[in-house]
């Protein structure tokens, strides 16, 4: 009974929710779009011309946002790239391309190389989270492991000078996070968007300029 309350509470909440009516009305396919917009506001991560990663690109909402920004190309099309990466199928988005598999592995790597072609990205988006399975230290493992994947593709592929924006909890291994970004960027800030439920522990790191690039 408890866990059917919790959902029609979950459900209540959503419909109700002004960023998920936001998203329907503007056409982004899910209201994380708004916390991506919030961060890019303030810190103008997204610019024409920029070679962008979105690592767990599925729905694609952070894809849409990058896309919208850099739309408006003379002609159509985009002033930059945008490479989606995800383990699951998302429907196809204008002006993006999309490597279904994991960024792990050599063929999703010869892909991504394929479309670089030498070139280093700018930006590197990462809203991947694991499924949370209550256990705090191991869904703080998961959460780590998931934020060193990113760390290590930003390593690889981004420019020196670029930024990495990963999503994050704000809980059990959060400061162990907190230092190895510090280790690894020049500059380290956490971001909390409205767009972010209050209840939530979810929390975004930016680092830019990386210290030590591969």
């Amino acid at each position: 009974m408890a866990k059917n309350k919790l959902n029609k509470n979950w459900l209540h909440d959503h419909i109700n929710d002004p960023y998920v009516k936001l998203a329907q009305k503007e056409g982004y396919r899910a209201r994380a779009a708004y916390k991506l917009k919030e961060i890019d506001e303030e810190e103008k991560l997204i610019k024409p011309g920029q070679i962008i990663v979105d690592l767990g690109s599925t729905p694609g909402s952070w894809s849409q946002y990058a896309r919208n920004k850099l739309a408006g190309k003379e002609g159509g099309g985009i002033n930059g790239m945008i490479i989606g990466l995800d383990i699951l199928p998302m429907d196809p988005i204008a002006d993006v391309h999309f490597i279904q598999g994991d960024f792990r592995e050599s063929e999703s790597v010869k892909q991504l190389e394929a479309l670089l072609a030498g070139r280093k990205v700018d930006l590197v988006l990462s809203d991947m989270a694991p499924n949370l399975s209550g256990v705090a230290i191991s869904d703080a493992a998961r959460v780590e492991y998931l934020i060193d994947l990113a760390v290590e593709f930003a390593q690889m592929h981004m420019k020196p000078t670029g930024s990495l924006l990963v999503k994050c909890f704000n809980g059990t291994g959060y400061n162990e996070i907190l230092h190895k970004f510090r280790a690894e960027f020049k500059v380290v800030m956490s971001k909390k968007p409205k767009a972010s439920r209050d209840k939530s522990s979810e929390i975004f790191l930016l680092g830019k300029t990386l210290k030590n690039p591969l």
